[in-house]
């Protein structure tokens, strides 16, 4: 889990801005990286669906010949 610092700007009451620390800032990019590679992922194994496959523990005996 992220842990932020987050400091809160605001004009006329409302809150408009918020100013993190960069490493706070890569973190956030990083993890929304990860959630959309998370997400292409299902998209992907949801459309292959029952597509047939090889194990890998052939593939390997394979490539090995």
């Amino acid at each position: 889990m992220l842990t932020l610092d987050p400091n809160i700007l605001e004009k006329d009451g409302k809150k408009v801005f918020v100013i993190l620390p960069y490493e706070e800032f890569v973190a956030i990019q990083e993890h929304l990286h990860d959630l959309e590679d998370l997400k292409e992922l299902r998209a992907a194994k949801a459309e292959e669906g029952d597509a047939p496959a090889t194990p890998l523990a052939s593939v390997r005996k394979e490539l090995d010949s």
